[in-house]
């Protein structure tokens, strides 16, 4: 099988890609019982990905010293030794302590998924460098488009075909197969160049000797770094702080991806295209970078994507148009892996312990204006006479820029407003003239970050209003009336603030609520010792449902956010619940290592922005509730969401497991200060769901229930997303 193979060579490549980043969902999956679905978790997974290849493509390098013969042998020896871990599982380690999350969620993935994650990504460099020893097969960078195009195919492929029908154990096997098939191809691609074809792919390099420097080589670290820390902090800003939506990090990641497919290919027209209109996406897209509150979430969500895919195709292919010649072929790949992992680590584990909202964002956008080509589009300077190196008329533009973003700035509020408007023009117009200077250029972005939304956000990192967790981000803001706590875009928490006022419940625990009702009822429905559980603490504000001889106990993930409620900003807890136990960490993990009958009722109010833990709702997890629960206990599950229905989930639950249930749509209260709540509430006693129901009508009866109920092996979101309600058809 001498020749080119290309077709080998290229099922082989797309192969592997597609199995490196099916993985990689599929062990995110996995972890969902024990650490919930936080944006920081998949930033985590990230990181420990883009270290595992930056070791596989070490490898790869270390590996051209070698005749192709006995790469051969030692690559398919080691994918041989790394099968001995298959079928994927997680690794049986103990909890995590609270606060050490950061460390050690990646070790967690580094033991579940490192060795054959190790090898497979060796495929791409050696795949190339392989082909690349016959002389006639010519360029092998193009290789690297169909790598990421395999890539983008795996990792949609999980949420649109896996995740919604196989169980997480046939995922595994499948996953399995298709490695063995690996190994059966890798083999069968080094007995193809098994001779006569030299190994440092002199043969097809017209410069062997080619000198690679170290600033050649601080610039492809540099142009990878950018492009793979943004889908780090895109993920985390689109999810925090513009539509907390489950799964978008799919989206930032197979764009990511796309982008190599077009900047790896010498003649991608839609590549050079984007190179093009990159710095006015920057311009207009990379202004909002710095805002906290986006009116229009998925139209700002869309362009927050695209920014992601121009700025990395149009970096991405400024690296590949300073690709080295063949024999420095792994060297190359190295170096771009090494920017990865920098990137990565500044967006996941720097970032998150220094700064206090997603500063990364913004930081990133710029570092992309300062590397992104600038081509201008005609030379205005030349129209009206001026000279060409005579900075001036720039820096009069740069001036003007400046004066109306502080115009700008102060109609923030205004979004629709035809002066907001004009202006927003007029400053992109002023960048527009400046790509013929960088620095003007990059200034004129950081106006519009600023006017945008901008001084907003540093103001209220500078009042020390907001703090940051692995879990998430939140901010605290006062007026005369109240005191409130959000999770990026998502009110978790209100206490009003005027006297005689202060522990009245509001938001989603208001009287009328779900909640509300039943904690009005405790006494009546389990006599005056009620005992009450709560997952999730928020601000604490059920809190004062209390009545004396009850006894409560809390469950929270989150330090900080127990923080606000013991000595923080909010008083429901210090003064409702001061003797309450609480119990820091997972909930489930909690309950399940709890002695059986603790509580008469449960409420389930955990949230990850905007959006419950998956696994606090799947059948093993009601499981754990109802060993938790008295005979005749209740649980409350809150499932308020903008954009996912989980009514049919809970309904297939209380089906399966026998559980009498309604629900409690408050739709419109009437206090200023509630919200309107979903709420489930489920007994196994009938008599004590038909003494929480009364005759009041306040309750109803669930929707028909799911197709299939949601475990930890297999669930899928997908079904349940409201898509009207997302693309604002509908509130």
């Amino acid at each position: 099988m001498g020749g080119n193979a290309r077709g080998l060579f290229i099922a082989t490549i797309v192969l592997g890609s597609f199995l490196l980043f099916l993985v990689q969902p599929l062990v995110a999956r996995m972890v969902l019982p024990r650490l919930g679905g936080a944006p920081a978790v998949w930033n985590s997974a990230m990181l420990v990905y883009q270290t595992l290849l930056l070791g596989g493509y070490a490898y790869a390098h270390a590996l051209g010293r070698f005749s192709l013969r006995r790469q051969a042998i030692i690559h398919v020896a080691l994918l041989a030794l790394a099968a001995l871990t298959l079928p994927i599982a997680l690794a049986d380690l103990p909890p995590a302590r609270a606060g050490l999350e950061t460390l050690w969620v990646p070790l967690l993935f580094f033991a579940t998924i490192g060795p054959v994650f190790f090898v497979v990504s060796a495929q791409a460099p050696l795949m190339q460098r392989w082909y690349a020893a016959n002389k006639k097969a010519g360029d092998p960078y193009w290789l690297y488009a169909a790598s990421n195009l395999g890539s983008f195919a795996g990792l949609l492929a999980y949420p649109l075909l896996l995740e919604p029908n196989l169980p997480l154990a046939a995922q595994s096997w499948l996953w399995t197969f298709g490695y063995l098939a690996l190994v059966l191809l890798v083999a069968v691609v080094g007995w193809s160049r098994r001779s006569p074809y030299p190994t440092n792919g002199s043969e097809s390099d017209t410069s062997p000797g080619e000198h690679v420097g170290w600033r050649r080589i601080l610039l492809w670290l540099a142009l990878a770094a950018v492009p793979s820390g943004l889908i780090l902090s895109t993920t985390t800003h689109l999810t925090t702080d513009i539509v907390a939506m489950p799964l978008l990090w799919v989206l930032p990641l197979g764009l990511y991806l796309l982008s190599f497919t077009f900047a790896f290919n010498e003649g991608s027209k839609v590549g050079d295209i984007l190179v093009r209109v990159t710095p006015l996406v920057i311009l207009f897209v990379g202004g909002i970078a710095m805002t906290s509150h986006v009116a229009q979430a998925a139209t700002a969500g869309l362009a927050t994507l695209l920014l992601l895919f121009s700025v990395s195709v149009s970096l991405h292919r400024r690296l590949y148009k300073d690709r080295p010649s063949a024999s420095q072929l792994t060297l190359f790949y190295l170096v771009m892996s090494a920017g990865g992992v920098l990137g990565g680590l500044f967006a996941a584990l720097l970032s998150p312990m220094i700064f206090d909202w997603v500063w990364e964002h913004p930081i990133l956008i710029l570092a992309a204006a300062i590397l992104a080509p600038l081509h201008p589009y005609f030379d205005w300077k030349a129209r009206f006479g001026l000279a060409r190196d005579d900075r001036r008329p720039e820096i009069l533009v740069t001036g003007l820029a400046i004066v109306l973003g502080l115009g700008l700035a102060a109609t923030v509020n205004t979004q629709a407003d035809l002066t907001a408007i004009a202006l927003l023009l007029a400053i992109g117009f002023c960048g527009f003239l400046l790509l013929n200077w960088r620095p003007g250029f990059l200034l004129v972005v950081f106006v519009l970050m600023l006017a945008r939304g901008g001084f907003i956000t540093l103001a209220q990192s500078f009042e020390g209003d907001r703090e940051r967790s692995y879990f998430g981000i939140y901010t605290v803001e006062r007026d005369q009336q109240r005191a409130t706590l959000t999770h990026g875009t998502t009110l978790h928490g209100l206490q009003r603030t005027q006297a005689g006022k202060e522990f009245e419940p509001t938001t989603y625990y208001s009287r009328t609520s779900g909640v509300g009702l039943t904690l009005d009822k405790a006494d009546e429905l389990f006599g005056r010792n009620a005992r009450v559980g709560v997952v999730g603490l928020g601000v604490a504000t059920m809190a004062c449902y209390r009545k004396p001889a009850q006894e409560w106990t809390y469950f929270e993930i989150d330090p900080i956010v127990l923080d606000y409620s013991k000595s923080g900003a909010f008083t429901f807890m210090r003064e409702c619940t001061p003797d309450a136990t609480t119990h820091l960490g997972d909930a489930r993990i909690a309950l399940e290592a709890m002695e059986p009958d603790q509580f008469d009722i449960l409420v389930i109010d955990a949230f990850s922005s905007d959006a419950i833990p998956l696994h606090l709702v799947t059948r093993e997890a009601f499981a754990i509730y109802q060993r938790a629960l008295s005979d005749d206990g209740i649980i409350l599950i809150h499932i308020s969401n903008r954009y996912i229905d989980l009514q049919p989930v809970i309904a297939k639950l209380a089906e399966l497991g026998n559980w009498h249930s309604a629900a409690r749509k408050d739709i419109d209260p009437e206090d200023e200060f509630a919200t309107p709540s979903l709420w489930i509430a489920m007994s196994k006693n009938a008599r004590a769901m038909a003494q929480l129901r009364g005759e009041q009508g306040e309750w109803q009866d669930l929707p028909p229930p799911a197709n299939a109920v949601w475990t930890d092996d297999f669930a899928s979101i997908l079904p349940h997303v409201k898509w009207h309600v997302l693309f604002g058809q509908d509130k």
